[in-house]
Parts: C-alpha cells; sequence; structure tokens
C-alpha cells in the first residue's frame, strides 16, 4: 500500500510539472499566441495582457495549474496555441496511431524473441545441456538505437531499393518499416533475457522428473516458458511503454502522424497545450503498464507461488573472455583512430564546390550537403558527445547513490519509466532545444538504473555480518556508512555508471537527431544523420558516417560490458 501510495504521489507531481510548463516556460506564452495567431499585430503591452487574459495565463502558478487540471477532468485539453483548434480530437487520432504501430512493434519483438530462443526450448526440452545462445549479437542488437535502424532501413529498404514507402501513414506496408525498426531492439533484448532465463528453469526439479516421466517435450518447454515469463513481464512492461513514448525518432523519420511526432511538433514550436496533452497520454500510458505487467506477473504464478521468489536463473555461458576483450580493444582503437583523424580538420569549413562528394584522399568519409568533410565533424562530434556523456555520467552516479541511499523507489520506478526523448520534450518545452536541455533531459532519467542498484547493494551491506559487528561493538552511524556500507556499495556501483557511458552519449544522439540538443552549425552526432537523411540517395555516405559511428559506439559498450562481466566470473 505504502509503495503504490508513492507511485501515486510521484505520478501526481509529474502531472503538476506538466501542468505548469505554461508558466516555467522562458518563453512569453503570449508572444507565441500572438506570432501564432496574430502575425499582423504589434507585440505591444497592452495586447499581449489581453491575450494572456483571453486564455488565463495572468495568473500565477496555482491559476494555471488548476485551470489546466480542472480541464483535464472535465476532458477538455484546452486550445492549440498555434492552430486555435481544440487539442483532444488531434491527441486522440495520434493516440490511435501510435498505439496501432505499438501493437505490431510489439508482435515483432515477439516474434524475434522465440526466435532467439527456440534453440534453448528445443535443447532444454529434450533433456539436453541449455546453454543459452542469444549471445553478444543480440546484445549489440539490444544497444542500437531505433532511430539509426530506421534511419538504415528507410535509405536502404525504401531510398535504394523502394521496396517500402520511404514516408507517410496509410496502407499496411507503410508500417513495416517503422515497426522492423522498433521491434528489432525490444526483441533483441526480450530474447536475451528469456534465452538467459530458461536454463534456470529447465535445471528444476519438476523438468527433470517431466522428461524423465516421458512428457512430451513439447508440453514441458510450455510449461518452462510459463516458469520463465513472470520475471520478464515487468521488462515487457518497459518495453511498450518505450515502443510508445520512446518512438519519437521513429515517427518522426517515417512522418507518422502519432503521439512521438506530435509532442515534438508542439515542442519545437512552443505549442504547449499540445505538449502537455501528449505528455499526460504518454504518462498515464506509463503508469497502466507498470501495474498490468505485474498483475500478469501474479496471473501466471497462480496463488501457490505468489509470495515465493523465482529461483536463482543459470547465468549465460559467456563467449570467451579474450575474444571479446580483443574485439573491444579494436572497436576502441578504431573509435579512437577515427577521432583524432577528425579533430585535425576543420568541421566548419564549407566549400560550396565540394558538395556531396564521395569518400577520397582529400575527404576520406565524403562531404556533407554544404562541402563540409565528415570525417572533421565526426570527429569533433565524438569528443562533445563523449565529453558531454561523462559528465552527465558523473551527475547521474551522485544522484543514483544519494536517491539510492535515501531508497526513493517510487520516485525511481518512475524515472526508469519515462524515456529520455519525453523528458526533452518536457525540457524543451521550458527551456527550448540545446545541448544543455538534452544533457539535463538524459540526467533526468538516467540516474535511476543506479539508483535502483545502489538500493539493492546498499540493503544487502546492511545485512552483512560484519556490519552487525561493527554495531555491536557501538560503531556510529557514520562510520558505519563510511567504513562498511559504501565499500560495499561504491565500486560496483560506479562501475556501473561507466558501463552506461555510451548508452547515455546514444540517447544525447538520439535527441541531437529529433533537433532538440546541439544545434546547428555544431558537430553532434545524431544531429549529422538528421541533416543528411534527405540526401540518402544521392549520397549514402553521408548517412552511413554517423550511422557506423553510433553503430560502433553501442557495439563498444556490449563487448566492454561482457568482457568485463566475463572476468568477474
Amino acid at each position: 500500500m505504502a509503495r503504490a501510495a508513492g507511485r501515486l504521489c510521484t505520478l501526481l507531481a509529474v502531472v503538476c510539472l506538466v501542468g505548469l510548463l505554461p508558466w516555467l516556460t522562458r518563453t512569453d506564452p503570449a508572444l507565441t499566441l500572438l506570432h501564432a495567431r496574430y502575425a499582423d499585430r504589434e507585440p505591444t503591452p497592452e495586447t499581449l495582457d489581453a491575450i494572456r487574459a483571453e486564455t488565463g495565463l495572468d495568473g500565477g502558478p496555482p491559476h494555471v495549474l488548476g485551470g489546466w487540471l480542472g480541464g483535464v477532468l472535465r476532458g477538455d485539453l484546452g486550445e492549440s496555441w498555434v492552430s486555435g483548434q481544440p487539442v483532444g480530437p488531434d491527441v486522440v487520432s495520434a493516440l490511435g496511431v501510435s498505439l496501432t504501430l505499438m501493437g505490431v512493434s510489439l508482435a515483432v519483438a515477439l516474434v524475434l524473441a522465440f526466435a532467439l530462443s527456440a534453440t534453448t526450448l528445443r535443447r532444454g526440452s529434450l533433456h539436453r545441456p541449455a546453454a543459452a545462445r542469444a549471445g553478444v549479437g543480440a546484445a549489440v542488437l539490444a544497444a542500437l538505437p531505433e532511430f539509426l535502424l530506421a534511419a538504415v532501413l528507410a535509405a536502404v529498404l525504401a531510398v535504394r531499393l523502394g521496396w517500402f514507402p520511404a514516408i507517410g501513414w496509410g496502407g499496411p506496408d507503410h508500417l513495416v518499416l517503422p515497426a522492423v525498426a522498433l521491434g528489432l531492439p525490444a526483441g533483441a533484448l526480450l530474447g536475451r533475457l528469456l534465452d538467459d532465463a530458461l536454463p534456470g528453469a529447465f535445471a528444476e526439479p519438476w523438468a527433470r522428473v517431466a522428461q524423465a516421466g516421458g512428457i512430451p517435450a513439447g508440453r514441458v518447454a510450455r510449461h518452462a516458458l510459463r516458469r520463465t515469463l513472470p520475471g520478464l513481464l515487468p521488462q515487457l512492461g518497459l518495453v511498450v511503454v518505450g515502443l510508445t513514448g520512446g518512438a519519437v525518432a521513429v515517427e518522426t523519420l517515417f512522418t507518422i502522424p502519432g503521439l512521438g511526432s506530435t509532442a515534438l511538433s508542439a515542442a519545437l514550436a512552443q505549442d504547449l497545450p499540445v505538449l502537455q496533452a501528449c505528455v499526460l497520454v504518454l504518462l498515464l500510458l506509463g503508469a497502466l503498464a507498470g501495474p498490468a505487467a505485474r498483475a500478469g506477473s501474479r496471473l501466471l504464478l497462480g496463488p501457490a507461488l505468489a509470495d515465493a521468489a523465482l529461483p536463482g536463473l543459470v547465468a549465460p555461458r559467456p563467449a570467451s573472455r579474450r575474444l571479446l576483450a580483443v574485439a573491444a580493444c579494436a572497436l576502441g582503437a578504431l573509435f579512437v583512430a577515427v577521432t583524432v583523424a577528425g579533430l585535425l580538420r576543420d568541421p566548419l569549413h564549407a566549400d560550396a564546390a565540394a558538395r556531396l562528394l564521395g569518400p577520397s584522399a582529400a575527404h576520406p568519409l565524403g562531404t556533407d550537403s554544404l562541402g563540409r568533410d565528415l570525417l572533421a565533424r565526426l570527429g569533433h562530434g565524438a569528443t562533445r558527445t563523449v565529453l558531454t556523456a561523462l559528465a552527465v555520467s558523473a551527475a547521474t552516479l551522485l544522484l543514483g547513490l544519494l536517491l539510492g541511499v535515501a531508497r526513493a523507489g517510487a520516485l525511481t520506478e518512475t524515472a526508469n519509466a519515462l524515456p529520455a526523448v519525453l523528458a526533452g520534450l518536457v525540457v524543451a518545452g521550458i527551456a527550448g532545444p540545446g545541448a544543455w536541455g538534452a544533457a539535463l533531459a538524459v540526467a533526468a532519467v538516467a540516474w535511476a538504473p543506479l539508483a535502483a542498484h545502489t538500493s539493492s547493494l546498499y540493503e544487502q551491506e546492511r545485512a552483512a555480518p560484519h556490519v552487525s559487528a561493527a554495531v555491536a561493538l557501538g560503531a556510529g552511524r557514520w562510520h558505519l556508512l563510511r567504513r562498511h556500507v559504501l565499500p560495499g556499495v561504491l565500486p560496483p556501483v560506479v562501475r556501473h555508471a561507466v558501463l552506461r557511458i555510451p548508452a547515455i552519449a546514444l540517447a544525447l544522439a538520439s535527441l541531437g537527431f529529433l533537433g532538440l540538443g546541439g544545434q546547428p552549425p555544431e558537430p553532434e552526432w545524431g544531429a549529422m544523420l538528421s541533416e543528411n537523411m534527405a540526401y540518402a540517395e544521392r549520397a549514402p555516405w553521408a548517412v552511413l558516417a554517423p550511422a557506423a559511428a553510433l553503430a560502433v559506439l553501442g557495439a563498444l559498450a556490449v563487448l566492454t560490458s561482457a568482457a568485463v562481466r566475463g572476468r568477474a566470473r
């Protein structure tokens, strides 16, 4: 009950933050309304005051929040500041589009997840040693950002081959590429988790007895699958949230009129009523997904196992640590070499006579639409992205430690369920797009996994015998924390934070791709990909260069993590 109350209070706090967006924004809402609706009128103080009085923006925060919440409770989401039309019908239509795309993407993800686990299911059900098969390849695929896969699929299958429509929303063929782009990383994640959990289920006594008694292999496999699903359903809830709230880049790239693209357009235009409505709907979807996943877990477990924890699952057999370390070092050396080579060039020099040139000795990676050297922009973008990711990682480490020790469970769960893109939209609505806003948005949600890790380790260390002995000897609170608890908490959490640096860099790149990060002419990887998508057919190297850099970064993160874990074993 206390946990549910904490979640409710946290959700209400986030809803209130959304409701206060018109008051928190640095842009005068009256000025935005004037430019959108009355372009021929001068922005005199009298005119702006009249607009504020007409829209109810002339009061303080309680007045603004109360007016918005009252309208939401009546089913009135307000009027768009740009079009002057009611927000509700457009948001409901966008919700239907997003839910359709989410359903098809989820189907793709589930098909891939079961395909990755098929070998383990078959071997385990036949009473052979079952080892996890979905390894580093699935992990690399799970680490790739959706917008990168979407860009590659659009450039190859839509633009180059013409198999599918490149943009638009209409028939079933418009669903294929965006659903695949969203479903592949989600399916790789779910498949890897399922494949890792199945060997533990097949190793339980009931499975061995059933196999020895001649029960058909298919029935044993179904029961093993049912045994592992309760532990995976919470992750499935997070995947559903990510396929809706995190689909902003994919919807924007394919011009799909869903909630994500609608919210992005509203954030960039400072159309705050539309942004408020979209964010509110996405928050409610996230709030419903978590309890639904937990209810599904309890239903699958049944009354006899409702209070029992799943047994320890057999960890997958890691690939050779030496092979993983060699691969990580090779990718790291390539990354450093490209960065250094790019830093020796000017990323802002534009040569109109060298627009969209292919790779050559003068321009090893080619040039973009303005004649700028892609290698230079890639190298300078790497330093900018990595330095920002380091700063954000340090901030999230500090937040994660503090809130983990404070055991802010409800706040941690809420932040963990929010995609970084959603936080980026809210920050853009308040402060406008920019590099600092993107960093703040990522930091606002990236601390949650570290806080959860800190909290579990903190409880584990507090229950350790050496802490009880120190208490019996009269040790004070600060002495216990400094000498007995933190030494067991800090090292693993710091390692966790270091391994998350590439993921944070990819999140920053995704915000840059959406136009919420560094602004032109800054050399930022996501922005490079966005700027050059229009020239994918004529100059594919302009898209493949930043796409390959992001893919290498994701693969490097996975290989490094696998090598470190293999060494720990």
